[in-house]
């Protein structure tokens, strides 16, 4: 049985793990968090007290990986994670799907979830600097990576999108999103991209 492994990456707070989880029950998928994994499994190798992450031994995440997919019962796997493209056996991976939010929105939304000024900066300058994008790009073909603007959307309306896609009645879109132009425009990149 040929498997589909379909990787929902993007920065924190554009919404991955819910549209994940949705994803997961529409195509009666099974769900991997790699947050999660690499806490049960074991996999951190320390920790970033600067950042307040967890640093994951990469080639172990592989590894487990390679073989959770090897041995689900699911035609389906969805996996949650920013750095699923960087872990993901690339021979399994048949889509990335690398969600955006718009910064201001975003910012919004980290304030919310409690993030600290330094987290929020950071994260801003990711998702303003195409960095999960340009990370799926590195380590996957263009044709496999999905740039999916969530800006202002529901998850459902994210969710139908991302079947459209999956079912080919839509086209895998990148090169949709230009956070940088957009802030240059409204003259705030120094408000958003701190140096």
């Amino acid at each position: 049985m040929k498997k589909r492994v379909i990787l929902v990456t993007g920065t924190p707070c554009v919404g991955k793990t819910t549209l994940a989880k949705k994803l997961t029950a529409a195509l009666n998928a099974q769900y991997i968090n790699l947050t999660e994994l690499a806490e049960k499994e074991h996999l951190a190798i320390g920790k970033d007290k600067e950042r307040d992450t967890v640093i994951i031994n990469e080639d172990k995440m592989r590894l487990k990986l390679k073989e959770i997919i090897e041995n689900a019962d699911a035609a389906d796997i969805v996996i949650d994670g920013h750095y699923a493209a960087a872990v993901t056996p690339k021979t399994a991976v048949t889509r990335v799907l690398v969600l955006r939010r718009n910064p201001i929105e975003l910012r919004e939304l980290m304030q919310k979830c409690g993030f600290s000024q330094r987290k929020q900066d950071e994260n801003l300058a990711a998702e303003i600097l195409d960095i999960c994008l340009v990370e799926a790009l590195r380590a996957l073909p263009k044709k496999k990576v999905c740039e999916l603007d969530v800006s202002g959307k529901t998850v459902d309306d994210t969710l139908n999108e991302v079947l459209a896609i999956l079912e080919g009645k839509k086209d895998c879109p990148i090169g949709c999103v230009d956070w940088l132009g957009m802030l240059e425009e409204l003259g705030k990149v120094d408000e958003y991209l701190k140096t």
